[in-house]
């Protein structure tokens, strides 16, 4: 089954609002994904660029899309699909797949694989030359759905060398501008501040609750403001009763 199926079969129970989705005939030349954990991962990193940069133009994300790279500019040689990959300077726009040489000789600046049983070795060891050498690829990311190992790596001096983790185990990138780490067993973006990038749905959840406490916070308000002046009734007819004018106090 293709990406472009699996969307199809998902779209029903997930949220697409906010994503400018592409058309259905997507080229792909990678396997068929390992799970639907995998699915959802990709899917989920589409979600939250997409939302954070809503109102840029000059990058494109998407995820097991191929990527043409022949020097002879054949098609049937020299490709590979990336599970999530991130292109910046570039037109947003919709694409059937994603051709170097169609595309200034512009190549990924940030790709992350997820990792599978059957994909694992390739992942660490050909794809990572690959993404390294030919693609000089500035950032290269995988991550595991179902261990959960997560690393990361940057372009030094030619060479890929791991990217640290802060404290709190999140991994920087440079050209997003954003920490990668793990949150509720999936790989997520957070902000240069540490907070966590939502989804278009979680930010229409976070929305919701802060609607709602406003409004809870003003009912209380007014609740307040009833109880006093029912207690300054009370003080002034008390007063009345041991005929005191409470007006000239």
């Amino acid at each position: 089954m293709t990406i472009a199926q699996d969307l199809e079969t998902l779209q029903n129970e997930i949220e697409f609002e906010d994503i400018e989705c592409p058309p259905g005939d997507l080229e792909s030349q990678e396997p068929p994904l390992e799970s639907e954990l995998h699915l959802r991962q990709i899917l989920l990193l589409i979600q939250m660029l997409e939302s954070l940069w809503q109102d840029r133009q000059d990058f494109y994300a998407f995820g097991n899309l191929t990527i043409y790279y022949s020097p002879e500019q054949q098609k049937t040689q020299n490709f590979r699909g990336p599970d999530f990959f991130v292109v910046l300077n570039t037109e947003r726009k919709p694409r059937k797949s994603w051709v170097v040489w169609e595309e200034g000789g512009k190549y990924p600046n940030v790709i992350i694989e997820l990792l599978s049983p059957s994909t694992a070795n390739i992942d660490r060891t050909t794809k990572k030359e690959i993404y390294q050498d030919i693609f000089r690829t500035p950032e290269y990311f995988w991550f595991s759905p179902n261990t959960l190992e997560f690393q990361g790596f940057e372009i030094i001096r030619g060479e890929y060398e791991p990217i640290q983790p802060n404290e709190q185990g999140k991994l920087w990138s440079k050209q997003l501008q954003l920490f990668l780490g793990i949150h509720e067993q999936k790989l997520r973006f957070f902000t240069p501040e540490g907070e966590l990038v939502p989804t278009p749905e979680e930010s229409a959840q976070i929305e919701r609750q802060q609607r709602e406490n406003t409004q809870q916070q003003l009912e209380t308000t007014q609740q307040q403001l009833e109880i006093e002046r029912q207690q300054r009734e009370k003080l002034a007819a008390k007063l009345r009763e041991l005929n005191i004018d409470p007006e000239t106090l």
